[in-house]
């Protein structure tokens, strides 16, 4: 069992299936089975995750004052997943919220922080959960910021997952770039060839890892051990229904496997399988293999 710190966002999130994009003008609307409302957020999908997959997870995040933790816990036990919210701190404003519409692998998000920009979170309580850790997690997201600090000073290794890599975005983030050991990156809006992105964030970053998700064509993983970049296909073990969250699952049970193995080309095979069987459920949050699961698919596919 590995012990894993992650920070970053919990929400609401409500998922709508849509006939295509742009979206027509229509009044009104009653279609059964096209809206999935749940609990969802890229912190809290990467936590579930790898407590689904059997470690140790230290959850670090804010959700509204009038948001009771009894409803993620009754969310958490719904989908069999144990996972602790007693560092989910109820010091917001309002709960962060999303609206997600997608249609033929494509997507429209409209999300709402609330105050949480605003927000710190506390620094002993991070301090204090850091240091037993095998990996901490992050995003970039403002009260996440002293933990880079705070990884540096115990000497942790620190995943982050960028939301965005378009030059506007990353004004604000290059401390978070610049202190990380694995990147995982979207080929979501990157304005370049990913090969080109993921060569500047060698160059600029230099990382130990970067893997960027690259949608129905896989995944490219960098390694600086060998300097090599390497494409992955994607493989099918479920029928495709939704692709969100894909990346949140795919990143956190690669971090699974690379902590437990030290492996990074058999820690990415087997996040293949773990994000290809997710993306056949509709919310972000669920739809987690086993990993007795992936090794019985992992033999199936590459003997």
């Amino acid at each position: 069992m590995s012990k894993f710190m992650v920070a970053g966002f919990v929400q609401m999130e409500t998922i709508v299936k849509v006939d295509g994009f742009p979206l027509s003008y229509k009044q009104f609307e009653s279609i059964p089975d096209i809206i999935n409302t749940s609990i969802g957020g890229a912190g809290f999908n990467e936590a579930m995750a790898l407590k689904w997959l059997g470690n140790d997870v230290d959850f670090m995040s804010m959700v509204s004052r009038h948001m009771s933790n009894a409803q993620i816990e009754a969310y958490l036990k719904i989908n069999e997943v144990d996972l602790s919210t007693e560092y989910v701190l109820p010091l917001l404003d309002g709960m962060p919220t999303s609206v997600i519409l997608y249609s033929k692998g494509k997507k429209q998000t409209f999300e709402d922080v609330k105050d949480i920009r605003h927000v710190d979170y506390d620094v002993k309580l991070l301090e204090s959960h850091i240091q037993d850790k095998d990996m901490v997690l992050i995003s970039n997201c403002n009260f996440c910021r002293p933990i880079i600090a705070l990884a540096k000073k115990y000497n942790k290794p620190l995943a982050l997952n960028v939301r965005s890599m378009r030059a506007e975005k990353i004004v604000n983030k290059e401390d978070f770039l610049k202190a990380a050991d694995i990147l995982y990156i979207s080929d979501d809006d990157i304005e370049e060839d990913p090969y080109d992105c993921i060569k500047s964030c060698k160059e600029k970053y230099d990382p130990e890892i970067v893997i960027m998700g690259v949608g129905e064509n896989g995944v490219i993983i960098y390694t600086r051990e060998d300097n090599s970049f390497i494409d992955y296909k994607p493989v099918q073990t479920n029928e495709i229904v939704n692709t969100i969250g894909a990346g949140n699952a795919l990143f956190s049970s690669f971090l699974h496997y690379y902590v437990k193995t030290k492996n990074p080309r058999e820690a990415i095979k087997n996040a293949l399988l773990f994000a290809s069987y997710k993306i056949g459920f509709v919310g972000t949050s669920n739809g987690f293999m086993t990993e007795e699961q992936i090794q019985h698919w992992k033999k199936l596919i590459w003997g």
